[in-house]
């Protein structure tokens, strides 16, 4: 065994440098995105994904070894979902003037999320715990693992469904407001939210900062309400 290799299996094994590669991958993807005037089709977390991905076969390394060095970035998601409250704070006088086309827009919206996965899902011949793990999809990822195990679906599935779910928001959004006309960014931002969670919402804050807001509290409202919803129509559909 050469030192070279003896050496690759010992950082492997480190707990610093999975998360140096995550880090350094999106760090690369938003200067990517950066460099390509902010273009939706080059989102960071897609090109982190990518290259995490590239890093990960090429090395032959597992997830479970990736996840012990990276999760660190994991366990920030719990204070960043509970951190959604500040947006809902600043905005609460705006939210209050649209509290029922928010509340209507929010309940079909995260019922379509649902139904419309498990809907394309069984279409395709999908069944079981799979389809299951299809429900939550459109929450932010400490919901939807949450949900998943809930339910009975399979997290680790569910978690890379949140993600694809995220990052086709977030590529799409903002060309498809712009072809349907919608310009009102409360709406934009809302709707970013209650679809794409945390992808989305990022991508929402680099097109306007009222949208950002707003998509933040459509995320957050969006969790709750899927946490609520999932497991009666879990029980209903199952």
């Amino acid at each position: 065994m050469s030192d070279f290799t003896r050496l690759w299996i010992y950082l492997q094994q480190g707990p610093l440098l999975w998360l140096t590669v995550t880090l350094l991958a999106y760090g690369i993807g938003d200067f990517l995105f950066l460099r390509a005037k902010r273009s939706p089709w080059v989102n960071p977390v897609l090109v982190a994904v990518v290259l995490i991905s590239v890093a990960l076969v090429g090395t032959g390394t597992d997830y479970e070894t990736y996840f012990q060095g990276a999760q660190f970035v994991h366990f920030l998601l719990g204070p960043a979902t509970v951190a959604l409250a500040v947006p809902l704070f600043a905005n609460l006088r705006h939210v209050r003037s649209a509290l029922l086309p928010m509340t209507a827009a929010l309940a079909v919206g995260s019922l379509v999320a649902m139904l419309s996965a498990v809907g394309i899902g069984w279409l395709c011949g999908v069944r079981g715990e799979v389809l299951v793990s299809l429900l939550p999809k459109s929450a932010t990822s400490p919901v939807a693992l949450g949900v998943a195990e809930t339910i009975g679906g399979v997290p680790a599935l569910t978690a890379a469904m949140v993600i694809l779910t995220g990052i086709i928001g977030a590529v799409v959004v903002t060309p498809l407001y712009n072809a349907m006309g919608v310009t009102d960014w409360r709406a934009r931002g809302f709707a970013t939210g209650v679809a794409a969670h945390g992808i989305g919402t990022a991508r929402a804050f680099q097109v306007n900062d009222t949208a950002g807001a707003f998509a933040g509290i459509g995320m957050g409202l969006n969790a709750l309400l899927t946490a609520l919803l999932a497991p009666i129509v879990a029980h209903w559909l199952f």
